[in-house]
């Protein structure tokens, strides 16, 4: 034994079987000869998975198989039978669905919603009048902090307008700023 292999050896003394079967196989050179080469290719090629091919090579690992796998250059397989055909989909239930809005998302503005169900005007460019406007030393708890413009520049300010109870923005900026969870998704798909 090389001074390798039992250093080797000492460092997987109760690391289990699996460590020192490790250490043997490096020790003895565990190599793939030709013949399981390809039996390795045909068992791939067949669909086995790599725990399945390990297992039949025997004195390897699932790891092993799959590094063999991508130094080969290995990639496509055949399909199962099973996974060839796509699998049919659930039925949906008939029963309609009630979102559980006081479940999901920030529970604490759910009042703002219900505000906005009873007059939720189109959201249109904001005019801001110029008395309203504020600089970040003029906000209040009462006035709204939604920032408008660039920061870097002369004409940065703050909305200023009445926020609505315990919020930081008024009617307009809360609309923009606390979109229902459905909304939001329904805006990041992907036109067809």
């Amino acid at each position: 034994m090389t001074a390798w292999a039992a250093s080797t050896a000492r460092r997987t003394v109760g690391f289990g079987e699996k460590a020192k079967a490790r250490t043997l196989q490096k020790d003895i050179g565990m190599s793939w000869t030709d013949e399981r080469v390809e039996l390795l290719k045909k068992l791939w090629s067949d669909g086995l998975s790599a725990s399945q091919i390990a297992a039949e090579l025997g004195g390897i690992t699932r790891n092993a198989v799959i590094g063999k796998v991508h130094r080969l250059g290995l990639s496509g397989r055949a399909k199962s039978a099973s996974s060839a055909a796509p699998r049919p989909r659930k039925a949906r239930s008939p029963m309609m669905r009630i979102g559980r809005a006081s479940i999901r998302g920030n529970t604490a503005l759910a009042h703002a919603y219900e505000m906005e169900a009873e007059a939720a005007p189109e959201l249109i460019d904001n005019v801001i009048p110029i008395g309203q406007r504020r600089t970040i030393l003029e906000l209040t708890e009462q006035t709204c902090r939604w920032p408008v413009g660039d920061p870097g520049s002369t004409e940065f300010f703050f909305c200023g307008g009445n926020t609505l109870g315990g919020l930081p923005y008024c009617a307009y900026h809360s609309r923009v700023a606390y979109q229902p969870a459905s909304e939001r998704r329904r805006d990041r798909r992907p036109p067809r």
